[in-house]
């Protein structure tokens, strides 16, 4: 524990004065007083003008990577099933607002937003103050105004620029950062939603800024320059489109209703990193380059996982167009309930990746990891097309998990799950979870259990027959207390319907591997070792090359290409990422074949009991689905009444878990927000509806 807090203590202390570097970087301070000191210690002949930023924007975020890794690596070590949050840290989770166009926001998120918002508003109020006490007139016929006017819109860049350096880290999925303050990629996707358009919005205004100073001051020619000795405004015009291309069709209504547009748009964002950088120069480089940095090494090691075809072991289908697919898995793999999984068919789509939660127990089922798809689009109804025909084997490849670094919530004293629809995905994994702590570890305290979940129709009630996983080993769930109550929406009385399930044995490919994780074992170690090894690399290289290769032509008075240094500092940033990672990746990807190969043929038994809970006629086969039966209540007609059903829990810790359409999650976040709901703890699953 002690070195724990010393590590958190640590990186706190960084993260803040990096901050402070920020906030003191549009000052005339940080302009007259400590400019002129730093280069005077820092001018060197290894990093010339990217010297200072280096040090002060790009090293501090590095470190705390690196740091971040050494801590998790700890923690999970360390993990226990205990509460880990306090009533503080729960104060500030608690819901404070909600909002359709923000979604839920708590406490802590509001900090933040208005502190960001406090150093947006006074980066741009010191650069115009400083500006124009210094205005320069860039021909002779320039008026004052047209001066201000330039100046206004090249700080509004300035600012963008602050939003880019945040960026990156929410969409990073195997972040070090992230976890530290209890997020995943997935619940912070929102922060790089918000950040995206408030980077663009910005942009644009200093993009039509700029094209009115040059229409005002008959500078048109200025568009289409290329310059040797400063930006190239063309590379900006060129990142400005390509940008608005994918802002464009990343907005919401787009989004939902042609995400293939979206999702192949916004692959376009290499093409717009290599633009805009080309356009800010290597000095603004270093300030965003932690964020892009980190997001490489990532995005590169998820390319190097999804290379391997994973062994498909069966398909479960249900009657409610939905199917269970369960995969070999590493025993030394381990993930938390309500973790997910990237899933790519190639014989559906090469290119497209999707999303599914997990809904095995890495403890109940330590040699499979199973996922559950809804047909709701092209690409899963091809799939199950695909799998009703029957096929020897499925090539499949997949990235992942991804998942919260705690399930803290699973030691409250009551869990309340609400869910619609698909949204009872997460839940299952959760009482996964829930029958190996009640039956194979039976001093573990165990939450009562409140699922409340809705559907449309009656078929829809298999779903809840996934509440079990398909074992050899008989299960005994008569010590976890469960009570369920499921809502249909759309039929007033039940209705028969032919509830059967047919389940998939697939054969084995020697090519095939267990999912295992990227890392192997020690996952958070080896990624600091590779965040630490590139990185100064990538130092090494950049030195050696400014050293030897630029600063003996501009030492004899000449310049050196200002797109060229850019390109040097891309290219070897990604020599270094590409070298460090395959070369750790390669050792681990040996050693997790090697534990592959230990691995046997997981048996499915082809003949399990399986519950109905469809028709009126209910076959009680086994007693894990006769209690899973008698704990359901079917409702027709209606909707749940969620504040009648949270209002109603008397214990003094509730945790309640929520997942499925916009409106079920935020009604709920509304009752948990109340005044009247102090024992109510909030634990959103955010997933993009």
């Amino acid at each position: 524990m002690g070195s724990k807090t010393i590590l958190n203590g640590f990186v706190f202390l960084v993260f803040v004065g990096w901050l402070f570097i920020w906030v003191m970087l549009p000052t005339p301070t940080y302009k007259n007083s400590w400019t002129p000191h730093l280069l005077i210690k820092l001018n060197s002949t290894y990093f010339r003008e990217q010297g200072i930023n280096l040090l002060l924007f790009t090293f501090p975020i590095m470190l705390i990577a690196a740091v971040s890794c050494v801590y998790l690596h700890l923690h999970n070590k360390s993990t226990s099933n205990h509460r880990s949050s306090n009533k503080v840290q729960e104060y500030f989770r608690r819901p404070r607002l909600v909002i359709e166009s923000l979604g839920i926001v708590n406490a802590v998120e509001l900090i933040f937003a208005a502190m960001f918002t406090v150093l947006l508003i006074w980066s741009l109020a010191n650069y115009i103050y400083i500006s124009y006490g210094n205005l320069h007139m860039h021909n002779p016929a320039e008026k004052v105004w047209m001066a201000k006017f330039r100046s206004v819109a090249l700080r509004l860049g300035y600012i963008g620029n602050v939003c880019y350096a945040f960026l990156f880290f929410p969409v990073t999925r195997l972040s070090s950062i992230l976890p530290l303050v209890g997020l995943t990629s997935e619940s912070s996707i929102k922060y790089h939603i918000w950040l995206g358009h408030l980077s663009m919005a910005l942009a644009v205004l200093h993009s039509v800024g700029f094209v009115v100073y040059y229409a005002v001051s008959n500078q048109m020619i200025e568009m289409i320059e290329w310059s040797s000795t400063y930006v190239s405004n063309v590379a900006g015009e060129i990142a400005t489109l390509v940008a608005i291309a994918m802002w464009v069709t990343s907005l919401y209504k787009i989004r939902r209703k042609m995400f293939d547009l979206f999702f192949y748009t916004h692959q376009l964002y290499t093409l717009y990193i290599i633009f805009y950088l080309l356009h800010v120069g290597v000095a603004y480089t270093c300030m965003i380059l932690p964020g892009i940095f980190l997001f490489l090494i990532d995005r590169y090691l998820r390319f190097l996982q999804s290379k391997r075809s994973v062994r498909l072991i069966s398909s479960r289908l249900l009657s409610c167009n939905t199917f269970e697919l369960t995969f070999s898995k590493n025993p030394a793999l381990t993930y938390n309930p309500t973790s997910i999984l990237f899933v790519n068919v190639p014989s559906v789509s090469k290119l497209q990746w999707h999303p599914f939660t997990i809904v095995s127990s890495s403890n109940l089922e330590t040699d499979k990891l199973s996922v559950v798809i809804k047909c709701m689009g092209s690409w899963s109804q091809k799939l199950e097309k695909q799998l009703s025909s029957s096929p020897d084997r499925l090539q499949i490849s997949t990235e992942g998990p991804y998942g919260p670094s705690s399930s803290h919530f699973l030691s409250r004293e009551c869990l309340v799950m609400v869910s619609g629809g698909s949204g009872i995905t997460p839940m299952i994994s959760i009482f996964r979870e829930l029958i190996y702590r009640s039956t194979i570890q039976p001093n573990t305290k165990v939450p009562k259990i409140i699922l409340i979940t809705s559907f449309k129709n009656t078929s829809d009630l298999t779903m809840l027959d996934l509440l079990l996983p398909i074992t050899t080993t008989p299960l005994d769930i008569s010590n976890l207390e469960c009570k369920i109550e499921a809502y249909i929406t759309r039929e007033n009385e039940p209705q028969q319907h032919e509830s059967k399930q047919q389940l998939l044995v697939f054969k084995q490919n020697p090519k095939d591997s267990p999912i295992s994780a990227a890392l192997g074992k020690s996952s958070w170690l080896w990624l600091g070792a590779i965040i630490t090894s590139s990185f100064f690399m990538f130092l090494l290289l950049l030195g050696l090359v400014t050293r030897y290769s630029i600063y003996p032509i501009e030492r004899d008075g000449k310049l050196y290409h200002y797109s060229a240094k850019i390109i040097w500092d891309m290219f070897l940033a990604c020599a270094s990422i590409f070298i460090v990672t395959s070369v750790i990746f390669m050792w681990q990807k040996r050693e997790n074949e090697i534990e592959g190969k230990q691995i046997q043929n997981v048996e499915i038994p082809t003949n399990s009991p399986v519950g109905n809970l469809c028709g009126i006629e209910r076959e009680l086969e086994s007693l894990p689905h006769q209690s899973i039966v008698q704990a359901t209540k079917v409702h027709y007609g209606t909707r749940p009444d969620l504040k009648r059903i949270l209002f109603g829990c008397k214990e003094s810790d509730v945790g309640v878990v929520v997942c499925g359409p916009k409106s079920m999650r935020h009604e709920v976040a509304n009752i948990c927000a109340s005044g009247l709901a102090q024992n109510l703890h909030f634990e959103s699953i955010s997933f993009n509806w």
